[in-house]
């Protein structure tokens, strides 16, 4: 499949092989549809190739069993590289039984995707256009961020917009400072006396109001994405019960992977799927990179963001779980196992309509604590055969 065009080839017990081209526009892609229909074929196998899949989706999603497979997977032999041999090439391996078909979710779910991906790179938008305010207020020699915590708190806006309307007085600025602002005010003075030209105040007013826009356009999409989610309160209030998982974290979990749990055979594959477990790369008999998978991009990076937040919370079995590893592991790899664990536990939970089972702090303690007593135990009997030791006196 590309931008303009898509490549077809119809094989099967009692069929003439045959392939064909047809256009991206609607009414040749109903003409394909027909084309198959005319042919009696039941299955259909597509690379997805970026967003061109969509729109051959849209006409034959209803009327064929569709499988969407993954480019990586299905690789035709070296020098034979041409859309037609490619088209053959996947009629043969569908006819096989040798392709995996990828997660593709109803059209509800695809639907407020595109909303809560949307919104994700708005977000990220507006962090950038942060960064640039910061950047400018550096050079005009501002140094708003060394004594603010959050520069675009209630204070911080206050004294942009006067920085902004050309009133720029450093000890008329002191009046919008909070009173809880741990910094001097002597030392807040110092950090908003600067150098500030027009040039600084119309950066400073085009950026402002670029993040003022795009805000509005995020209220815009979280109202329709509350609108989108009514029927998914359950799932969105158990979901919310993991520690470090907030609203918009369960409505993001349940944007990328669904409530249909059947889609997945077991909490394994979602994991693969998602590119949250160790790969397998061994040859020789010696094991190589074990590097997480290639997956969904947007729950992996959910995920993570989600792991950060559990880490931080007290007295849970997710934060403890982020300790013992960070030390030997490295907080990487510390922060996609925890993102695991979320990831495994939004699985039974949305699948058995279940609350998350906080297991506590102490969990992983008291579970080394018996094995350890196991280990010395055997120690002992091999350094002393005939001694007879008692669980309760060892520990």
């Amino acid at each position: 499949m590309h931008k303009e065009n898509v490549v077809a080839t119809i094989r099967g017990k009692g069929l003439v092989t045959q392939t064909r081209s047809f256009s991206t526009y609607t009414r040749s892609l109903i003409s394909l549809r027909d084309w198959l229909k005319k042919h009696g074929i039941t299955h259909i196998a597509m690379e997805s190739t970026g967003v061109y899949w969509k729109p051959v989706y849209n006409i034959l999603g209803d009327h064929f069993q569709v499988l969407l497979v993954n480019s990586r997977h299905v690789k035709n032999v070296p020098g034979r590289k041409t859309d037609q041999k490619d088209s053959q090439w996947l009629a043969q391996l569908l006819l096989a039984g040798l392709l995996k078909a990828s997660f593709i979710p109803n059209r509800e779910i695809r639907e407020l995707r595109d909303l809560v991906r949307y919104k994700t790179k708005l977000t990220h938008q507006i962090s950038s256009e942060k960064n640039r305010v910061i950047r400018i207020l550096e050079d005009a020699n501002i140094k708003l961020s060394s004594v603010l915590s959050d520069i675009f708190g209630v204070s911080g806006q206050k004294i942009l917009k006067e920085i902004i309307s050309g009133d720029y007085q450093p000890e008329k600025l002191l009046y919008h400072v909070h009173g809880k602002v741990q910094k001097s005010r002597e030392e807040v003075k110092e950090a908003i006396t600067g150098h500030v030209s027009e040039h600084h105040r119309f950066m400073l007013q085009t950026i402002m109001g670029s993040i003022e826009k795009t805000e509005g356009i995020i209220e815009k999409l979280d109202a329709q994405i509350d609108k989108q989610t009514v029927d998914y309160g359950i799932e969105i209030e158990l979901l919310d019960s993991i520690p470090g998982v907030d609203k918009n974290g369960a409505i993001g979990i349940i944007t990328e992977i669904g409530k249909d749990m059947s889609a997945f055979p077991d909490h394994k594959h979602l994991a693969k799927w998602a590119g949250m477990c160790p790969g397998n790369n061994e040859t020789g008999g010696k094991k190589k990179s074990s590097r997480i998978t290639y997956g969904n991009a947007y729950i992996r990076a959910l995920l993570v963001e989600l792991a950060w937040a559990a880490s931080r919370t007290k007295k849970t079995y997710l934060s403890n779980k982020y300790k013992s590893l960070v030390g030997r592991r490295g907080k990487k790899k510390a922060i996609i196992a925890v993102g695991h664990k979320i990831l495994i536990a939004s699985y039974f939970i949305i699948k058995n309509k279940v609350v998350f089972n906080e297991l506590g702090e102490d969990y992983l303690s008291n579970f080394r604590k018996d094995k350890l007593i196991a280990y010395y135990k055997r120690q002992l009997e091999m350094l002393e055969p005939d001694m007879e030791l008692d669980k309760k006196e060892v520990a």
